[in-house]
């Protein structure tokens, strides 16, 4: 792959990394998100990953990449990837397991949901900065008195539901969350489905307070990569939090 935008005789030049020391963001100890990209290794081209870990029914959020496709690659455990196709409006349910890989085209709705415990799945992005719009974002940022008027909903019903979504939540659910709802059951929820079918950002906001935790300046920017520092990696937020 070409890197035109590298001047290897630069004494900053990089050749390898830790994507262990690179923390996105942080559910808790067994469900965690690291990042790797061109502003944690500047010679690695129009290619970008996430290394993600997950306990069993734990979820990475439904979002989307409008401007990456994502190819999701089991290493461990199992999961379901669901993706919407957006042309016959259905959902596809991708059951992967060690060694298997499911394709999510560029800007279509998409999910993961682990089916074991010690899943552990490597998302590769052909973006250096892939963007991302994520489904909490959507839900608490859009105000309930539109989200109530345009679908005939009740507005007040629409705010305490949605009142516990103060920032984006990259993994779901909260650890607390099973003391307050029952699971999931299992012959509707998509971790069971065996259904495969071979068919197939934004700007500057400080989040609110959150059980969990995740790496602003290391998510992906819109940006070109700053030379010197490659802490500020690409989902759609910059900040100035440390690298976890």
């Amino acid at each position: 792959m070409a890197v035109s935008y590298m001047d290897f005789t630069a004494a900053d030049v990089q050749f390898f990394d830790d994507v262990q020391n690179n923390r996105l963001f942080t559910r808790n100890n067994q469900n965690y998100i690291n990042v790797l990209g061109r502003n944690q290794l500047n010679t690695l081209g129009n290619v970008s990953l996430l290394d993600i870990y997950l306990s069993n029914e734990k979820v990475v959020e439904p979002h989307i990449h409008q401007n990456a496709t994502e190819l999701v690659y089991c290493i461990s455990g199992s999961a379901v990837v669901s993706l919407m196709n957006p042309f016959t409006k259905e959902i596809i349910n991708l059951p992967i397991t060690p060694g298997q890989v499911a394709n999510v085209p560029q800007g279509w709705w998409h999910y993961e949901i682990a089916n074991e415990d010690d899943t552990h799945l490597l998302a590769v992005f052909d973006a250096p900065y892939p963007q991302v719009i994520l489904g909490s974002d959507i839900l608490r940022l859009t105000p309930a008195n539109v989200l109530a008027h345009t679908y005939c909903l009740n507005e007040e019903m629409v705010k305490d539901t949605l009142a516990p979504i103060t920032s984006s939540v990259f993994i779901g659910p909260e650890d607390e969350c099973s003391n307050r709802y029952a699971p999931i059951d299992n012959q509707t929820n998509p971790i069971h489905h065996q259904d495969y079918s071979p068919s197939i950002n934004q700007s500057h906001y400080q989040a609110a307070p959150y059980p969990a935790t995740y790496n602003q300046s290391s998510y992906y920017v819109n940006q070109a990569p700053v030379r010197q520092s490659y802490r500020n990696y690409s989902y759609p937020y910059q900040g100035n939090h440390s690298s976890q």
